[in-house]
């Protein structure tokens, strides 16, 4: 077990109680879980079932997430880098807390069945876990603009939405109070804000290194800077998500009850729970708004904190706007547009396309030129594993030239004699 901070675990042990804190310590000699989330445009669900180009796949040794619809635990951690169904966007690898931003969503339509959204927000996107299941969890027309301020990894989240797949979803580069200065509106805003990342110490021990009283100070001043725009560019009727990976009280119930006071149009919203998934409620005395914490060891899952706020009059969002929700170019040139939406199955149904085995899927990933089959047309074609396309390449005859974005590709030398799949076909041979 990581020796954790003598500060950090003085304060948390407190802020638990010892019966929590002792759990959560217990968390630290198990294996974390492993969990993804299926791409329904990519997949569709039917049960633990798939269907790909008309392939059914299944998940292998899947066990679903009580609180996402398309999210799964699995038994083990294979190595995603050497799955191509997984660099083709049928899935992403995220942590399983993180998913209740589905749970989230889905109960704020159900409780107003009239509900619509032209427009969404993620504020602190990168590298897209939450972005992603945000732009599935929407409506296909409903536009959400993806925001990272750090330009590389912003470079992150476009490959991770660009997979994705998705149209109306847009990737952009600023800082929250450029949004502001834009003067653009939207009817969702997730703030998944930076922490001082105390929920993630099991997962990664570079987030212990990190910590220290300074850094939780620096951080919860920051986020209520990033709120405070954040609440500037959101609708009368809408909602906002805060949530951070981090236990203290500063950086979360002391935040919530701020807003409370600043934003004098402020409600938090109730999210319904079941007790068997085990959700902390508030731990800052005195704080009985609802919130929800996950704990290492108490929930299955890393660690989260997660509140739902609605402006204005506690109604569900309305859209009460006519015409196209997408904004206007100079609004996008004020936050820096990285990306139009765009996906990695670019070419039209009737262009061609070619099936690649295993080796050839991971060399194509890998950047390597292809010798694809004698009758295939020259030119641009797509190239394909289990159905599912990976990209592009450019047929000239005697070789394929790879379009495979260079950033994107694998960079190691060793290629695995078989494919382990995390997903596999239930009607044709891998």
């Amino acid at each position: 077990m990581a020796e954790l901070p003598v500060l950090f675990t003085e304060y948390t042990r407190q802020l638990m109680g010892e019966e929590r804190f002792e759990r959560y310590l217990h968390s630290f000699e198990e294996d974390a879980p492993v969990s993804i989330r299926l791409n329904p445009l990519k997949t569709e669900v039917r049960g633990k079932r798939l269907e790909v180009r008309g392939k059914r796949l299944e998940v292998r040794d899947g066990e679903p997430v009580a609180w996402c619809r398309d999210g799964y635990y699995l038994k083990q951690r294979p190595n995603f880098t050497f799955d191509p169904l997984f660099h083709a966007g049928c899935y992403y690898v995220q942590e399983a807390a993180s998913m209740f931003l589905d749970e989230v969503l889905r109960q704020i339509y159900t409780a107003e069945p009239t509900l619509l959204c032209n427009s969404a927000l993620d504020m602190c996107a990168a590298p897209g876990g939450k972005s992603t299941l945000l732009r599935t969890a929407l409506p296909e027309d409903c536009v959400l603009n993806s925001n990272e301020p750090i330009r590389n990894r912003a470079s992150i989240l476009l490959e991770n939405v660009t997979k994705w797949g998705y149209k109306n979803h847009f990737v952009t580069n600023a800082f929250p109070k450029d949004y502001r200065k834009a003067k653009m509106k939207f009817d969702i805003i997730l703030c998944d804000v930076p922490c001082s990342g105390e929920g993630m110490f099991r997962k990664d021990e570079a987030t212990i290194r990190e910590w220290s009283p300074q850094n939780v100070e620096k951080c919860w001043q920051l986020q209520r800077d990033i709120v405070s725009d954040a609440w500037a560019c959101l609708n009368d009727g809408g909602v906002l998500i805060y949530s951070t990976c981090t236990f203290n009280t500063k950086e979360n119930e002391e935040n919530i009850r701020w807003m409370l006071s600043e934003f004098e149009d402020a409600k938090v919203v109730p999210i319904d729970t079941k007790p068997e998934w085990n959700i902390t409620g508030s731990l800052l005395e005195g704080f009985t708004e609802p919130v929800y914490r996950f704990i290492p060891g108490i929930t299955r899952s890393e660690g989260l904190f997660i509140c739902v706020l609605c402006k204005g009059d506690g109604q569900a969002v309305r859209s009460r706007r006519t015409g196209s929700p997408k904004p206007s170019d100079r609004q996008f040139e004020a936050v820096g547009l990285c990306t139009s939406p765009m996906s990695t199955t670019s070419l039209p149904a009737e262009g061609p396309s070619v099936e690649l085995n295993y080796q050839k899927a991971i060399a194509y990933l890998r950047g390597e030129a292809l010798v694809l089959p004698a009758d295939t047309p020259r030119g641009i074609v797509e190239v394909c594993f289990m159905g599912k396309p990976l990209g592009q390449v450019k047929n000239i005859g005697s070789r394929a030239n790879n379009l495979y974005p260079k950033p994107w590709r694998i960079k190691t030398t060793h290629i695995p004699d078989e494919y382990i799949p995390v997903l596999f076909s239930l009607n044709s041979k891998l």
